[in-house]
């Protein structure tokens, strides 16, 4: 390993996320959605349950909620097992009707999250080239793009995109915007913002990666032929993402949960359809201790990709999770 590299590899050190519990968790989380998705969104409607009916209904929950409670009162002192059963079962009761719009919202943040760090990358790496190799002006513009958005808050970004310019007058007149699978003007608002957001961040990870490769890497590729371009594009950048990925991943799991900064200009996702299910039912501790699972789960599912993807692409004999 270059001395180069040594000095700035970032520790990547992630909780556990492959134990067997993990695993069995996520895929239950991930068959329940796919089958709820599937539900609403392909089976036809003589087949399918209503969208707005759980698979499973809350009736016999909340009457075991109510005879646990009843159990509990007889015991006394020593019903406190029970009382702790009747709150699980009384807190599935009050979860359960609000499954299939939340899953809905899931689908949302799912689409933001993915839109918004696949087309940041796509941005993020000229960035990150630019700042590296690029003359003094692309230099500056690359450091002044990623410096103004790092440096000023996300919500304030999408309320200037949203509210400020005229950019979603302009999307909402576009042809299929808001039919069909095709999102929302807010939606596709929320993916610009997201993307001109998460590519500042990313072109910082990568910026970083690209210095840890060795300088002579660049040289030998002109020592044999290459252009400039075509040693970086070849030669560089190929080494410099892997170890860009642990930086990646944390931007991947950052995204998830500021996804649900897009509530704040009108997009249903996740966040928003549970404070607006919280609102007419005032049921806020059971949704929102609801929202906070499903975000768990989808930020777990995240690591534990971006863990198969690194021990993918890891260089055996380099860095710390190759073999």
């Amino acid at each position: 390993m270059g001395a180069e590299q040594s000095a700035v590899e970032e520790v990547h050190t992630t909780v556990d996320v492959d134990r067997p519990w993990a695993l069995a968790a996520v895929a239950v989380f991930w068959g329940w959605l796919l089958l709820r998705w599937t539900n609403d969104y392909l089976l036809p409607d003589s087949l399918a349950v209503p969208q707005d009916q759980p698979f499973v209904p809350a009736g016999p929950f909340t009457a075991t909620a109510e005879g646990l409670r009843g159990l509990a009162s007889d015991f006394g002192l020593f019903g406190l097992p029970f009382d702790l059963l009747a709150g699980a079962f009384g807190f599935a009761a009050g979860a359960i009707p609000s499954l299939p719009s939340l899953a809905r919202g899931a689908w949302l943040t799912i689409v933001l999250t993915v839109a918004g760090i696949a087309f940041g990358f796509v941005l993020a790496v000229p960035l990150s080239v630019a700042r590296v190799y690029g003359g003094r002006g692309l230099r500056w513009l690359s450091l002044s793009y990623t410096e103004l958005i790092r440096g000023t808050p996300l919500l304030a970004q999408l309320f200037v995109l949203y509210f400020g310019t005229s950019l979603t007058g302009v999307v909402r007149v576009l042809p299929g915007v808001g039919q069909g699978f095709v999102p929302g003007s807010a939606v596709i608002v929320a993916i610009l913002g997201f993307t001109l957001n998460s590519a500042a961040y990313q072109a910082e990870y990568i910026r970083s990666a690209l210095e840890s490769v060795d300088t002579g890497q660049l040289t030998a590729a002109r020592a044999i032929g290459l252009s400039k371009v075509d040693g970086i594009r070849y030669v560089v950048l190929p080494q410099g993402l892997r170890y860009a990925i642990p930086g990646w991943s944390n931007e991947l799991v950052y995204l998830i949960k500021y996804s649900s900064l897009a509530a704040f200009i009108t997009v249903r996702e996740l966040f928003f359809r549970t404070e607006e299910i919280a609102n007419a039912t005032f049921r806020y501790t059971e949704l929102f201790v609801l929202a906070a699972l499903f975000y768990l789960a989808l930020v777990v599912s995240a690591s534990m990709l971006m863990n198969r993807v690194e021990e993918r692409t890891a260089v055996p004999g380099i860095g710390g999770r190759g073999r």
